[in-house]
């Protein structure tokens, strides 16, 4: 079979789905990098994991096409298996297995030999810190380290494209961490590409680019901080001995500014909000009693782009 070898892991091309009389994705269009850790965002029904189930040929498209690891999802599905690993948002092993059993048994189900999966077994088992726990049963094991033995059973097989569907859901911040650390590990001693989707904002600052999805399309795609950007307003929030006087005497000086009080604190929304600062404080005559700037986080930007907060 010949093939035409793409810059690109993944090139999604007007891919299309319909269900009905519902379009949940019309006409998607975009590439990933390989190597590339790539976020995918959207609030619920915004059509990401109907994108991420044809990119996996879990669901044929209506229209259009993808190429996965150069190969076409609608044409060459057996071959686009091969070459990905899937880590579900809900676990998939086998408690009543050894965490040994579970990577063998996905091991033969892609064909590896024996010898072939006692050489990668150690491998991987070292690069995500399971070596001594080879022998022991998953049920016995906790959340954090069945979603390891999840990665390790899927990049058993050597994929090039690694999905990833909210890998660390229900995960408490210190084990989340330490998942991406031995994620971040495997793209740099692997080179394998991570298609991401998560609901946690630390993880999508991990990315290299961020697609965001709303009602079936891509409405922005790039990197963490330029999406951030797209906000152009940082925030300060000043508290005083006397808030409304400061505030009558902001507005006096700035009468364009956006201001208002929110609780103990004046809320002003300003570009270059570093250099805007130091201006403000010099028409304030009361006591200042905290000062706190704001950059635009990414939860700002998603929330401008689709009205919505990402966990919605």
């Amino acid at each position: 079979m010949e093939q035409n070898i793409s810059e690109y892991a993944i090139e999604v091309k007007n891919l299309t789905k319909r269900f009905s009389h519902l379009t949940a994705v019309d006409k998607v269009s975009f590439n990933v990098k390989k190597s590339e850790i790539f976020g995918f965002l959207g609030p619920n029904g915004a059509g990401k994991t109907t994108t991420v189930n044809m990119l996996c040929t879990l669901v044929k498209p209506t229209s259009g096409d993808a190429i996965v690891n150069d190969f076409s999802v609608n044409t060459h599905s057996l071959e686009v298996r091969r070459s990905i690993g899937i880590v579900f948002q809900e676990l998939t092993l086998d408690n009543h297995l050894t965490v040994k059993e579970n990577i063998f048994l996905h091991a033969k189900l892609y064909g590896l030999n024996n010898a072939m999966f006692n050489k990668k077994l150690y491998q991987i088992a070292k690069l995500l810190d399971l070596e001594n726990s080879l022998d022991l049963p998953v049920g016995d094991l906790s959340g954090g380290t069945k979603r390891r033995i999840e990665i390790a059973r899927v990049l058993i097989h050597e994929p090039k494209i690694l999905f990833l569907d909210e890998p660390t859901v229900g995960l408490d911040a210190q084990t989340r961490n330490k998942i991406w650390d031995y994620l971040l590990k495997a793209r740099k001693e692997i080179g394998v590409t991570i298609f991401l989707t998560t609901q946690y904002i630390n993880e999508a600052e991990i990315c290299d680019r961020i697609g965001i999805i709303d009602h079936g399309e891509i409405v922005a795609l790039d990197t963490p901080d330029n999406l951030k950007n797209i906000v152009n307003r940082d925030t300060i929030e000043i508290q005083t001995k006397d808030n409304l006087k400061s505030i009558d005497q902001i507005k006096l000086k700035f009468p364009d500014v956006s201001l208002r009080l929110i609780g103990k604190n004046i809320i002003i929304k300003a570009e270059k909000g570093e250099t805007f600062l130091p201006k403000v404080l010099e028409v304030i005559t009361e006591e200042i009693i905290s000062i706190n700037l704001k950059k635009p986080s990414l939860e700002d930007a998603f929330l401008k782009l689709t009205g919505r907060q990402i966990r919605d």
